[in-house]
């Protein structure tokens, strides 16, 4: 029953308020057949207020026992008892594992669920954390791809067409079984050319057609006025209209750990930090005695501990790594991978409107690039570039800058985008692979590839996050052939709410804020990340010892991330290191590396307090998380920093880690390096004194020197103008505000004058122009990508 904090209450108050929780709870939560859209019922228990998945230390006891203590079921999925003892000899006849899943991600995770809900014994396994990779560093969109239907059509390719209806049916399940992490979102095309206005018209009203019965809501376009009401940070000159059509957003990662939870309660064994790290085989009688995979010996990276899992079959679905799967199976098997990095980065919410996205289907390279509104700020990407495959890629400053540089193109001048703006960025590899099974093994699958090996081990590669389900259940389909499993039915994930889900509505974090007295902010978030799980986390906050709110205590007061959260994602979502939490049970990391850096010890405290962690592994997760950061743009001044220096340094003004010259280029972005470099020059110059101020006597003395009548009264005069702070002198921080308004909004003055602050302009003009012609260059030599590496969007 969940818990209800008062500050002041007597008990019958108490008591009324739990009771009133509880009976709310189990009207909402209560136990139900479930139908959407298909004819076949789940009958999987719907999860009450106070399910808990079982402990990560039971589920590796399953592993090791090798599913034998799971019970199988008629219906819903199978049942983990308890392992009653780990030393009953094995046998040829022992009841075990039909699949064993390598990986964790979206494709791993869909596969995980659609197994267990059709009754077959699952485990799965990743070897670092549930959406560590790809899966958690998407592009965010629940789409059919308008670049696929472009070339479908442009070139009347008929499979396109296919794949942009299958992403378009697979979407509107997408949104139906998670509707707390997706929801649609109108996405504008700018238009400058007015020929343009009727061709992309005309294909976003035949991408509604094409979906049909799954589409969201009617394409529409508007002019010039009702395009910059709608997207007031458009650029305007020569703007002709827009053209909106809809598509679907959602929390990649906490996807993720959604379809994991869900697969836990339908039964399959799972575990992070887990990795598979040799692959037996013996003969199989049935195949004429040929060597077939039998089991995988699996190591605890967090112990170190090892053991073998005997299974019927082994899916390898890893995305980008899964040629080092394929390599413990056959060492001199052909590669599959082209991993190709796509950038992305994280801008303030001032950039775009919270409700409207932006595409450029034009940019210099040939793809397209998404400007989308997302957990409050805006992201903009991605990029395409050939890359090594790496757990965390670090995203190149060449590709954040012409992210930039393409944002800077469609948005008004008045929004000065800065490189000091880019909150976060971060770079995922997409798995684009080859079939080794086609004609032609050096070309790009143009969706996702199944293939099995001599030995029975069974790849899926390739994809995006839309059709997860769709691939999931494909696979699935292929195991219960190749490895003559016995499922219960057909796959029904087509209509299985996922966690959280079943007793969700977008008025719920009302009842939250009432409940708790949250704030209206982490009201929403909760209800948006966690669906009706909310009631739990907001049951595990303590008081915040104010009139307002009671309780939810802030990780950081820029964000709506209570400590409540760390707790929950240690208790409730098999979170066992800091970055699990930064990174993926929350979205902090990818928000703002800076605030996650500050909030980074108390969620080390907390996750501590719940693991039992000593002193020493509190400072070695304190290292790694901030390595992992550098992938997600932190800067290299910050990285040795210790968990003690941001302790001591919490709430500091300027970013932690930096020198002073460093801060001030941070927060005076609009000037490159050279243009500080040069402000600070000419400060020291006019800086007579050298007292780190200019003061009055500075001034006089850049008078006379300049052949100017010098006079106290003038020196006041012209101090006032730009003394702001009314301290008496110009400190270097005030003398960058001065010269960020000459360069910005051309404020010039005596004290500019005196200060030859124009020279600096004539600087920054010469740059921009070399900048730009350079730029120009490179753009023309970049290689055109095509749509089936772009993909389609994504």
């Amino acid at each position: 029953m969940y818990r209800r904090r008062l500050l002041t209450a007597p008990r019958v108050a108490v008591a009324a308020s739990t009771t009133a929780v509880a009976l709310t709870s189990y009207y909402y939560l209560r136990p139900s057949t479930v139908q959407l859209d298909s004819d076949i019922p789940v009958t999987k228990r719907r999860p009450g207020p106070l399910w808990a998945p079982p402990s990560r230390a039971q589920m590796l006891e399953h592993l090791r026992t090798s599913g034998k203590f799971i019970r199988r079921t008629e219906t819903g999925g199978p049942d983990p008892g308890p392992v009653l003892t780990k030393d009953i000899k094995e046998t040829d006849e022992d009841d075990i594992f039909d699949l064993l899943i390598v990986g964790g991600g979206a494709t791993g995770a869909g596969t995980a669920l659609d197994a267990a809900s059709r009754g077959l014994k699952v485990a799965c396994v990743e070897r670092d954390d549930f959406a560590s990779g790809t899966s958690s560093k998407s592009t965010k969109l629940v789409h059919g791809g308008v670049r696929y239907l472009q070339k479908a059509v442009m070139e009347l390719d008929y499979e396109q067409w296919k794949l942009v209806k299958e992403a378009l049916r697979e979407r509107r399940i997408f949104l139906e079984t998670a509707p707390h992490l997706s929801s649609m979102l109108p996405i504008l095309l700018p238009i400058y050319t007015w020929w343009q206005l009727p061709y992309y018209y005309a294909g976003c009203k035949l991408y509604d057609i094409l979906a049909g019965k799954e589409n969201m809501e009617s394409a529409y376009w508007m002019g010039k006025g009702k395009s910059l009401e709608a997207f007031p940070m458009l650029k305007g000159d020569g703007l002709v209209g827009g053209v909106v059509y809809y598509d679907g957003q959602h929390n990649d990662s906490r996807m993720n750990i959604s379809l994991i939870m869900t697969a836990v309660q339908h039964g399959a064994i799972v575990a992070n930090h887990t990795e598979v790290v040799q692959l037996h085989k013996k003969p199989d009688p049935t195949r004429g005695g040929e060597e077939r995979i039998c089991a995988a010996t699996v190591r605890d990276k967090m112990t170190g501990d090892e053991w073998v899992v005997r299974c019927r079959g082994v899916i390898n679905a890893t995305g980008p790594f899964s040629d080092g799967i394929r390599k413990l199976d056959e060492p001199t098997t052909k590669e599959i991978v082209a991993p190709s990095a796509g950038v992305h980065i994280t801008l303030p919410n001032y950039y775009g409107p919270k409700t409207m996205g932006l595409l450029d289907p034009a940019t210099s390279d040939g793809r397209v690039i998404f400007f989308l509104p997302w957990q409050g700020n805006v992201i903009a990407g991605t990029t395409d570039s050939p890359t090594e495959v790496s757990q965390n890629p670090i995203p190149s400053e060449k590709e954040i800058q012409w992210i930039l540089d393409e944002v800077r193109n469609y948005l008004s001048p008045d929004v000065k985008v800065r490189r000091g703006d880019v909150l976060s960025a971060w770079s995922g590899i997409r798995p684009l692979v080859r079939d080794p099974a086609a004609k032609n093994t050096q070309s790009l699958v143009r969706n996702h590839m199944i293939n099995t090996s001599k030995s029975g081990l069974l790849t899926i590669a390739g994809g995006k996050w839309t059709t997860y389900r769709a691939m999931a259940e494909e696979t699935v389909e292929a195991a219960v052939k190749e490895f003559g499993l016995k499922p219960t039915g057909r796959s029904q994930t087509d209509h299985i709410k996922l966690i959280g889900g079943h007793a969700w509505s977008k008025t719920m974090y009302i009842k939250l804020i009432q409940q708790f007295g949250l704030e209206t902010e982490v009201a929403k978030h909760l209800s948006e990340s966690y669906g009706d799980r909310a009631w739990t986390v907001a049951s595990m906050a303590e008081p915040t010892g104010l009139s307002w709110p009671l309780h939810g205590q802030r990780l950081h007061h820029l964000y709506p991330y209570i400590e409540a959260e760390a707790r929950y994602a240690v208790r409730r979502e098999y979170a066992l290191t800091a970055t699990d939490f930064v990174a993926r049970r929350t979205r902090l990391s990818f928000l703002n590396v800076q605030v996650t850096l500050e909030a980074l010890p108390r969620v080390i405290e907390i996750m501590g307090e719940e693991l039992g962690w000593d002193q020493s592994r509190r400072e070695q997760e304190f290292s790694n998380t901030v390595d992992f950061l550098r992938s997600m743009g932190l800067k290299d001044q910050q990285t040795h920093l210790t968990l003690q220096d941001v302790v001591r340094s919490k709430g500091s003004v300027q970013p932690l880690g930096m020198t002073q010259t460093d801060a001030a280029l941070f927060a005076r972005a609009q000037f490159t390096p050279d243009e500080v470099a040069h402000l600070r020059a000419q400060f020291e110059k006019f800086d007579f004194d050298h007292d780190a101020r200019i003061t009055r006597a500075d001034l006089l003395h850049a008078m006379v020197q300049m052949g100017y009548d010098s006079s106290t009264e003038a020196a006041d005069s012209i101090l006032r103008e730009v003394d702001f702070g009314r301290k008496g002198a110009i400190e270097f921080q005030d003398y960058l505000d001065i010269a960020a308004g000459l360069k910005e909004l051309q404020l010039e003055s005596a004290f500019t004058h005196l200060a030859q602050l124009h020279t600096t302009r004539k600087i920054a003009e010469v740059d921009a122009v070399g900048h730009h012609a350079d730029e120009s260059h490179q753009r023309e030599s970049r290689r055109k990508i095509p749509v089936e590496r772009s993909g389609g969007g994504t």
